[in-house]
């Protein structure tokens, strides 16, 4: 699980990009830190505001890494990086039009969330 989150290339772009499209001023988490771990100590890094959209965001990117390995393993779809932050981008809109306030407050203004 550690290195599918986390560790894995992969998984690290897919963290980096969507860090970087937030726009939340922490790192993204390092192969040798637990998420758990990471999640705590970004949270301390991130202002208060967007604490709520951090953890929700956490959530869904592990998420979608996860559904995106079952897609390889079990459908023989190939991964993608452009690909799977294309869809956390949409998944996140989707998510705060659902009622993720959090997500609300961190998704930049200027990408349409329909």
């Amino acid at each position: 699980m550690q290195h599918l989150l986390i560790a894995c290339p992969f998984s690290r772009q897919v963290w980096h990009d969507t860090l970087a499209w937030l726009r939340i001023p922490c790192r993204p988490p390092e192969d040798e830190t637990d998420l758990q771990d990471w999640w705590s100590a970004a949270r301390q890094l991130t202002p208060k505001p967007m604490r709520k959209g951090l953890a929700t965001a956490t959530h869904l990117v592990a998420w979608m890494i996860w559904k995106q390995r079952n897609s390889c393993v079990f459908d023989g779809a190939r991964p993608s990086v452009p690909q799977l932050t294309a869809s956390i981008r949409e998944e996140a809109a989707l998510w705060a039009r659902a009622g993720a306030k959090g997500l609300r407050v961190i998704i930049p203004t200027n990408w349409d969330v329909h």
